[in-house]
């Protein structure tokens, strides 16, 4: 039997699966560890236009949140770790075995790029960086600045960064080591085995374990899918793979039928029994809430675009002259809906929250309540980022 879910069902669904119809009581560090458990991983960005990706992703979900508490999981408790799903993130240490995977791609991947380095003396500083860490402890790129015991630098490795920084980061994408902690935004390099807890460094599952582990535990988070969607969730597997995972375990799934916001339903998979489960899961508060542009939510615009009719692209790497929007825009949530987006930034001298323009979504009225249920949300948002207040900048409205 299929289940056809409606539109605002399949909304409310992938709203709570990602943690955003939870009450907003006190959030515990313990409750902050199980919600990056439930939602999965917390993408990491450097732009703090007006907070960085990861509290922000946090604060939406709960205004509660305290970074303190994300610290101590990750540099105290070793209950969080760092590294890649789609892009940096950081990540439940329960899943660290399953990382391996990832560790073994990026020897591959890193392969031919290894071969052009080890010919300009490149292997020189992948021996000597992580030989300096074993004998050191933690160390971050900026440590290893005219470093006289490594001898005459090569030229630059990823992205133009120095040799150090190259060596550093292949380490710790093929998992010799591991992020510390930082000191601002800049890691602290550490072997692995003394960052991850000795219970998490055990040996990875391997062949179809692994991939049932991979598309089990991604499409938990997403509560309905494609294999496409499972796929991309981690990253850790293949489509092919999640193709395949899905025709061998056809009698713990069941067909849906995923209504959008337009077109026809998008056929995908949900586990047995979700019908009940889904109706049990609750609404999305009613209130307003301004997410991170790298918000879970949004991750797949493919989706996010389906469910919500809403079209969002980050336009950091869009030449100003060609932007739609602007630079670093964030998107607007109200109850289970995506009523429009907004170009502000924090002016910590000033102790400003400038917004610069507002935009709706059509249909959306720019109301009172409405205005003023911004309003209050970004005086949060503004008290979480440190600012004292919120400036409408002359044309905020488009006028």
């Amino acid at each position: 039997m299929t289940i056809r879910l409606a539109n605002a069902d399949a909304r409310r669904v992938f709203l709570a699966k990602q943690g955003l119809c939870r009450p907003r009581g006190a959030l515990s560090k313990a409750g902050l560890l199980e919600l990056i458990e439930t939602i999965g991983f917390v993408q990491v960005d450097s732009i703090a236009t007006v907070e960085r990706a990861h509290h922000h992703i946090l604060f939406a979900r709960n205004p509660s949140y305290k970074r303190e508490h994300l610290t101590a999981l990750l540099e105290a408790d070793g209950a969080l770790f760092e590294h890649w799903t789609h892009d940096a993130a950081i990540i439940p240490t329960a899943f660290f075995p399953q990382w391996k995977h990832r560790f073994a791609r990026a020897r591959e991947t890193l392969a031919a790029r290894w071969r052009s380095w080890h010919e300009n003396g490149f292997e020189t500083y992948v021996d000597h960086v992580l030989e300096r860490v074993r004998r050191e402890g933690p160390l971050m790129a900026r440590d290893f600045e005219q470093d006289p015991a490594a001898g005459p630098r090569p030229p630059g490795g990823w992205w133009n960064w120095h040799p150090e920084k190259t060596a550093l980061e292949y380490h710790w994408r093929t998992g010799a080591l591991a992020i510390a902690g930082r000191e601002g935004f800049q890691k602290r390099y550490d072997l692995t085995e003394r960052v991850i807890p000795a219970p998490h460094r055990v040996p990875e599952m391997t062949g179809e374990a692994f991939i049932d582990w991979a598309c089990t535990s991604a499409l938990e988070r997403l509560g309905f899918a494609t294999s496409g969607e499972i796929a991309a969730f981690w990253d850790l597997v293949t489509p092919e793979e999640a193709k395949g995972w899905v025709a061998a375990n056809l009698d713990r799934l069941e067909p849906v039928l995923i209504e959008g916001v337009a077109g026809k339903p998008r056929p995908s998979h949900a586990f047995a029994g979700s019908a009940a489960l889904f109706d049990s899961l609750p609404a999305p508060p009613a209130r307003l809430r301004v997410l991170s542009p790298f918000d879970p939510l949004l991750r797949d615009r493919a989706r996010a675009e389906r469910l919500f009719g809403f079209n969002y692209r980050i336009e950091v790497f869009v030449p100003a002259e060609k932007r739609v929007y602007g630079y670093y825009v964030f998107p607007i949530l109200e109850g289970d809906r995506m009523v429009g987006r907004i170009d502000m930034k924090a002016d910590r001298k000033a102790g400003s929250l400038d917004v610069r323009r507002l935009w709706l979504e059509p249909g959306v009225r720019a109301s009172a309540g409405r205005l003023a249920a911004l309003d209050a949300e970004l005086a949060r948002l503004g008290r979480f980022a440190g600012v004292e207040r919120t400036v409408y900048l002359d044309g905020w409205r488009g006028e």
